[in-house]
């Protein structure tokens, strides 16, 4: 094999990224289900922190009703959903991937860029609206500095320095971090719904007032239904942790075996893990939701009120006392910090699996730190845009997570209709229900689609002009010659030079070969006594930016022919040219004829198809890559 390129031009390909969704090595043990699930839990279970808030701002009083619809479309839809990714994504790829392989051609890539543009808002308001969620509970806390009250913006920038401080320094040790963080949460909540639920079941006029005003409000078991119905789409930030539960995957255990029973014993753990996080939060947010929606008064809920973006914590100061609830207070702060490390490493590991192979990132996208910093810019940014409000960014976090869903089920549904299976139909409904849930929460709330749209905006612009940038690249990560075209190439060398003519194949018959040697002869002035081999490069899809080249030899008609299947025509070749030098010790000649038409056009052809212009272009690519002029091929145009 001859290697074009290597992996050490790109540590960041090779690299581990740091943080919770890092991709383990695979001859990594992994851990058991139970630990990666609190990896899951700190973007999933730490909502619990804003969403009872969150969800009676949106409902009302009837926000205990509404999370009952959050619950089954959690159980009997996204759950479901999830469950079906893991099984085809063992390796943590996710939805995206899924849509990518289903597609192809450009349609995949555009897709895929713009779901990037969702994903970006999902883990960047994951971010800023936990830091903003840790700097209200921060500042509520009666222990807290007299100096921070009224800076809750400042204090929010501070923990998202942290957090990108962390980064740059590196992250290790994510799981036993989630194991003790989730599993301190998880025991506060229990403690304070549980006394909750004692002063539930203790006053009942807490109950008879909720009764009372839901009534009030609302003139009959429809109308509350309905109301439900409709205020559900606020409450699904309450989705966020299945994405993430599917980028963890590579950190489950698989145990011992072949990789297929590895990966089979992955995809089950992971199920298991999916649906025990489904039914904690399930519990926890019908809990959280009652108990705040009883005890708790309206009032307390609006903007500037003591249960504003925390809820259980207001519950756990007023019944258990400050000590108490300061340590809740803490944990609170602790898990939300870190689901915002969670987050930022989904961003460092998903742009670098996208952009960059698709050709549309600048070189140092691979890199972990200088992304840690756009993130971090882009984080503050939206920080001040929002006034590091927990309210106000409720609307955007949930279109990013919504979008992500949705996606999730339209690669589930094709998947299933693909292989023929009798539950498309209930897939199919599925997304038709996240669809709609999405577009009005898109309709009600719009700052998350201009939020997204500003993402997906710089994404294409910066993916357009960085392919465009890169286009004159090898674009090869590997060139390898089966033992026929070798020995082609064998044969060339020893009558000391290595001849290849460039040959667009057509009828592929003998009348073509014998056209083109004669021509080639004729108009480039081969010798008749040189040997010559014939180059045919396909391009089997030109969206792709890069690909490992395999290079076949056939003998058609006494006429010796090397194929490939290559990305790009013209970077195909300018590869498969270096490689014949390194590997076997003659700088090529290759021989082209010149394209008619508008060069333009031939250019846009490059760009899109992969063809076009193909002589100045290999030219243009050899000379880029090889700046010794006296080790560069040899291109002949006539």
């Amino acid at each position: 094999m001859s290697r074009v390129r290597d992996s050490a031009a790109h540590p960041g390909r090779e690299g581990r990224h740091p943080g919770p969704h890092r991709k383990a090595d695979e001859h990594e043990p992994g851990h058991p289900w139970w630990q990666v699930v609190c990896l899951t839990g700190v973007d999933y279970f730490s909502t619990i922190g804003y969403q009872p808030a969150i969800a009676f701002l949106a409902a009302g009083v009837v926000s205990p009703l509404a999370t009952i619809v959050l619950i089954l479309v959690t159980l009997f839809g996204a759950l479901p959903v999830y469950r079906r990714v893991a099984a085809e994504s063992p390796r943590g790829e996710g939805s995206l991937a899924m849509l990518e392989h289903i597609l192809s051609w450009w349609s995949s890539k555009v897709l895929v860029l713009v779901l990037l543009g969702f994903a970006a808002t999902d883990f960047l308001i994951t971010m800023t609206l936990s830091a903003a969620d840790a700097s209200a509970h921060l500042l509520a806390n009666s222990y807290a500095p007299h100096f921070l009250h009224g800076h809750q913006f400042a204090v929010t920038l501070v923990l998202l320095a942290a957090l990108a401080a962390v980064f740059l320094r590196g992250f290790s040790e994510a799981i036993g971090i989630a194991v003790v963080l989730v599993g301190v949460y998880l025991a506060l909540n229990a403690v304070v719904m549980g006394d909750a639920l004692v002063h539930v079941a203790t006053g009942s006029a807490h109950v008879t007032g909720w009764w009372s005003a839901l009534t009030h409000e609302h003139s009959s078991a429809l109308a509350v239904i309905g109301v439900a119905l409709v205020t559900f789409p606020k409450l699904a930030l309450g989705l966020s942790g299945f994405e993430t539960g599917v980028l963890v995957m590579p950190q489950v255990a698989g145990g011992t075996g072949t990789e297929g029973q590895r990966l089979a014993r992955r995809v089950a753990s992971t199920r298991r893990l999916l649906t025990t996080a489904a039914g904690i939060m399930a519990a926890l947010l019908l809990t959280s939701s009652f108990v705040t929606a009883v005890l708790i008064p309206a009032r307390q809920f609006q903007p500037g009120g003591a249960a504003n973006g925390r809820a259980l914590a207001y519950l756990a100061h007023l019944y258990l006392g400050n000590g108490f609830g300061t340590a809740y207070d803490i944990s609170t702060i602790a898990i939300l910090w870190f689901a915002g490390a969670s987050a930022m490493a989904g961003l460092l590991n998903l742009v670098p699996r996208y952009l960059p192979r698709y050709g549309m990132a600048p070189a140092w996208a691979l890199a972990t730190r200088p992304l840690v910093l756009v993130f971090a810019a882009i984080a503050s940014l939206v920080t001040w845009i929002f006034d590091a409000g927990v309210d106000a960014q409720a609307g955007a976090y949930a279109t990013g997570v919504l979008v992500l869903i949705t996606s999730a089920a339209y690669a589930v549904t094709l998947s299933a209709y693909r292989r023929r299976d009798r539950m498309t139909w209930a897939y199919a409904l599925i997304m038709l229900i996240f669809a709609v849930t999405t577009v009005t929460n898109m309709v009600e709330r719009p700052d998350g689609l201009k939020i997204a749209g500003c993402f997906i905006a710089a994404i294409l612009i910066v993916s357009l002009v960085s392919r465009v940038s890169r286009s004159y690249e090898l674009r090869a990560t590997s060139v390898t010659f089966d033992e026929t075209a070798a020995g082609f190439l064998r044969a060339a060398v020893r009558g000391g030079i290595i001849n290849v003519i460039a040959n667009e194949p057509d009828e592929r018959d003998q009348h073509e070969y014998l056209a083109k040697w004669q021509e080639e002869r004729e108009v480039n002035r081969i010798p008749g006594d040189q040997p010559t081999v014939f180059l045919e490069v396909s391009v089997a899809d030109a969206s792709e930016f890069e690909s490992g080249l395999e290079v076949s030899g056939e003998d058609r008609f006494g006429f010796q022919v090397l194929t490939v299947s290559s990305t790009a025509v013209a970077n195909g070749i300018a590869a498969i040219c270096l490689a014949m030098r390194d590997q076997f010790g003659l700088i090529p000649h290759v021989y082209f004829d010149w394209t008619e038409g508008s060069p333009l056009v031939h250019f846009l052809r490059f760009m899109l198809w992969g063809y076009g212009e193909v002589a100045p272009v290999t030219r243009e690519v050899l000379r880029r890559a090889e700046p010794d002029r006296s080790r560069r091929p040899h291109v002949h145009v006539g």
